[in-house]
């Protein structure tokens, strides 16, 4: 996993349990309580949906676009390559990509009882991460309510979060708390969020003084119901400002989700080709490379 991409991962999975619906006169307190509750319930489901992901990342001028098929295999998520820049692949490449998860398929197959918990314990790990920023969340800052409103169809509350000055982190992951402060939706039906926004004002650093997030580094969520009951990602954007050691890292991420359905057996195999949507057209792209190239926060407008 790409370095800039860990603290993206770590700094946006902090504002999961942000989110909260609240009946009549709920207090911010209230709400972020029960948002804790639902968010929970929403993390623990979302290894039973498979989705499709498309994934745009810019890296030092460098663009790369390509659209995932992401589903469970044998116990731990695997990403079928399915378009490149917003296209379905040729059909040479589809047998390409298909021979590819046959041939993965067969080894986890093959793998022995110690390998294979290895392999999964490695994927829930990963996902524990993001649990614990979540389990934070109600002790690292405080939270007003501000008003109420509508995104995207759904009845929302919108809060203000700030850090709280004493919170003392747990572990060095849950450190990039201390240096932010967001702005929530949250979805009076459920208690889940239907967008967070946060940004980093303060710097923050990792493993004493090497690693660094600055101030310009924003992450952008939207979630959208996947069925009666749970919520999942719809779109994850984020601008990292970052170095490591002397050395800068900025990069954007434009990622959005779609087409959720329930894990069942493993795909077939070459299969047909999916069908997917594409949701961010190449003008929107190139607006947030304009803007990340102005040092401007690169915001898509969604509505």
């Amino acid at each position: 996993m790409r370095w800039n991409s860990c603290v993206a991962r770590c700094a946006f999975a902090v504002w999961f349990p942000l989110c909260s619906h609240a009946a009549t006169q709920l207090t911010a307190a209230e709400i972020i309580h029960r948002s804790v509750e639902a968010n929970e319930r929403d993390w623990k489901a979302g290894p039973s949906f498979s989705h499709v992901e498309r994934d745009i990342d810019k890296h030092d001028n460098a663009l790369v676009d390509r659209t995932w098929e992401v589903f469970l295999m044998d116990g731990s998520p695997y990403k079928r390559l399915i378009g490149i820049d917003g296209h379905p692949l040729s059909e040479a490449r589809q047998k390409q990509e298909a021979d590819r998860e046959s041939h993965e398929l067969a080894r986890r197959r093959a793998e022995t009882p110690s390998e294979r918990r290895v392999r999964i314990d490695r994927y829930r790990r990963d996902r524990e991460h993001d649990h614990i920023l979540m389990t934070q969340m109600e002790v690292a800052f405080n939270f007003h309510l501000t008003g109420e409103g509508t995104w995207s169809g759904h009845p929302v509350y919108v809060l203000d979060a700030e850090p709280k000055p004493d919170y003392v982190p747990p572990n060095h992951e849950a450190k990039v708390l201390t240096g932010m402060k967001g702005k929530l939706w949250v979805d009076k039906a459920g208690f889940h969020w239907a967008r967070v926004e946060a940004e980093v004002v303060h710097t923050v650093t990792f493993a004493g003084f090497l690693a660094r997030v600055g101030p310009g580094t924003r992450f952008i969520l939207e979630k959208e119901p996947v069925n009666a009951e749970i919520w999942q990602p719809q779109r994850f954007q984020d601008q990292v400002v970052a170095s490591i050691l002397f050395w800068q890292r900025n990069s954007s991420t434009a990622d959005t989700f779609s087409d959720y359905r329930p894990n069942g057996a493993i795909s077939s195999l070459p299969g047909p080709r999916r069908t997917f949507h594409v949701q961010l057209e190449r003008q929107k792209i190139e607006q947030v490379l304009q803007r990340q190239n102005r040092h401007q926060p690169a915001v898509i407008d969604h509505q």
